[in-house]
């Protein structure tokens, strides 16, 4: 498979810094034991991604260490990282990118409370306005699914289509967040462990309460269109001149 011009080799370099500073953000934040998980990042505008190699420590990662992949998963000959095998999730990754095309990252991780959920094989109720600002409803579960095919794909990508959350439970395995980029998805994992971890305390109190669905529909809205800082507005969009 050839590999793209224009700039191709830049925005590889890119996302490589990117993706490698970024699992260091899953061990800030305890999503991750030893060197089990993973974060991916999507090639702008094609079907090739960064991710880490197998059995590499977190402490180990390089940008030049990421594993580069064509579309299909596999390893891109003669890129910087020859000689290193990429995640066992690699399959799983590479079909999300394939039928998700909106998604620019792809995070797994054994994070403590989300696997506990996943562990049951039970949905995350939404009983929390954290959780309808950025997942916009209940946390969903995917079927198991045996690791190192394409199966966790199909899997993440038949549960994920038409939902509004970008994290799912895959059963009995841990959970798997998207992202428009691999820093939405890593951001995805951290609160999705958040409120896990919330929702599991409240259980032990007595039974949450639940959201109605409008207002789940008003919070999400606002969360994903007004909440932050926007855009600076540009001379030309702001009638100044």
């Amino acid at each position: 498979m050839s590999i793209p011009g224009n700039g191709f080799e830049q925005a590889v370099a890119r996302v490589r810094a990117e993706v490698a500073a970024l699992h260091g953000e899953l061990v800030r934040y305890g999503l991750v034991a030893w060197t089990a998980g993973n974060v991916s990042g999507r090639i702008p505008g094609t079907g090739y991604f960064v991710i880490k190699p197998s059995g590499v420590g977190y402490a180990d990662l390089s940008p030049e260490s990421l594993i580069l992949c064509d579309p299909d998963g596999g390893p891109v000959a003669g890129s910087q990282d020859a000689g290193l095998s990429p995640s066992s999730d690699t399959a799983a990754h590479a079909y999300v990118y394939r039928n998700m095309p909106g998604t620019g990252g792809v995070v797994h991780t054994h994070s403590p409370y989300a696997t506990a959920w996943a562990a049951r094989g039970e949905t995350i109720p939404c009983v929390l306005t954290a959780m309808a600002d950025e997942f916009g409803g209940e946390i969903p579960v995917g079927p198991f699914a045996i690791i190192g095919d394409d199966s966790i794909g199909r899997g993440i990508v038949s549960t994920l289509q038409g939902h509004r959350s970008r994290a799912v439970l895959m059963r009995n395995h841990g959970p798997f967040t998207i992202g428009r980029d691999a820093r939405d998805a890593v951001k995805a994992a951290v609160m999705l462990e958040d409120v896990a971890r919330t929702v599991h305390f409240a259980r032990q109190l007595g039974e949450p309460l639940p959201i109605e669905p409008a207002h789940i529909d008003a919070l999400f809205e606002r969360y994903q269109n007004v909440y932050g800082q926007q855009p600076a507005a540009t001379p030309s969009s702001s009638g100044v001149h």
